[in-house]
């Protein structure tokens, strides 16, 4: 298979639960991406899809043969907690990547769960609003370093050969605290200098195969403990990049919502600059 044939693992960030029912320019974008993944390498088989919100001690598959949008979260209008998401299940999938794991020496579980939290069902809802593509979630473990994450993406990545798609979801900035308080700032607020400085740093060390740097991030990006005070939202990250290697990775979409909250997508391996050029 030719490389650039092969799909791109993909980071996006999901932001509020919010973007469900106010989708800015990032539900537009979404929309696109899942058009420019049909029309350039087909509908994908399934979607092996990780998100903060979904963690445990060590990796675990939801293998449930059917699943359900999860409203994980209180205080928002009525009418979010009405939208239903209910794609297929991938239990088949869910014993091959349990497999691919073991094969690497990383353990993993299996849980007959159902359920697609909002890290993941308010991103595939524009991405593939029919909900026929089935997803099997992969609980993150967060207490893992960067490394183990790029490596349990690196244990995954031959599921790209059978045209599973490896989403990952988070946000590229996530430091809640600055967006809360009497002085929170409006959605379309102008972005802190601090972010700014973050978005850019990884876009260099990507476009440079850095990934040293980016592994360290805590000690080299500057701003990374603002930015992200726990890095649950950054860790995906490293799973997507594992997945698809940095070589030719390219950021896809930028955004910056509530002037800190960035709304970021990449994909990773030599295919994504054919589906950054679909997009377009």
């Amino acid at each position: 298979m030719d490389t650039t044939d092969r799909l791109p693992a993909l980071y996006v960030s999901h932001g509020s639960p919010m973007l469900a029912l106010e989708p800015g320019r990032t539900g537009p974008f979404l929309q696109r991406l899942g058009a420019a993944i049909d029309r350039r390498y087909g509908r994908p088989a399934a979607i092996l899809a990780v998100s903060p919100h979904t963690a445990a001690r060590r990796p675990v598959v939801l293998g449930s043969a059917a699943h359900h949008a999860v409203h994980d979260f209180g205080g928002f209008p009525q009418a979010l907690y009405a939208l239903r998401y209910a794609p297929p299940g991938a239990p088949a999938l869910a014993e091959r990547v349990l497999r691919r794991l073991s094969e690497a020496g990383l353990d993993a579980d299996r849980s007959a769960e159902p359920g697609l939290d909002h890290g993941i069902w308010t991103v595939l809802r524009f991405a593939w609003p029919d909900a026929d593509v089935p997803v099997l979630p992969l609980a993150l473990a967060p207490q893992q370093a960067p490394a183990a994450q790029w490596a349990l993406g690196a244990a995954l990545a031959p599921l790209r050969d059978e045209r599973v798609l490896l989403l990952a979801s988070g946000s590229l900035t996530h430091n809640l605290r600055l967006l809360s308080g009497a002085e929170r700032p409006a959605e379309d607020a102008p972005e802190i200098a601090e972010s700014r400085a973050f978005r850019d740093w990884v876009t260099a060390r990507v476009a440079a195969g850095d990934r040293e740097a980016l592994l360290d991030y805590r000690a080299a990006a500057p701003h990374a403990a603002l930015m992200h005070p726990t890095d649950e939202h950054w860790l995906p990250f490293y799973i997507a990049a594992g997945a698809g290697g940095l070589a030719g990775a390219r950021r896809l979409h930028e955004d910056v919502t509530y002037g800190s909250l960035a709304m970021d997508a990449y994909a990773f391996g030599p295919g994504a600059a054919a589906l950054a050029q679909a997009l377009h």
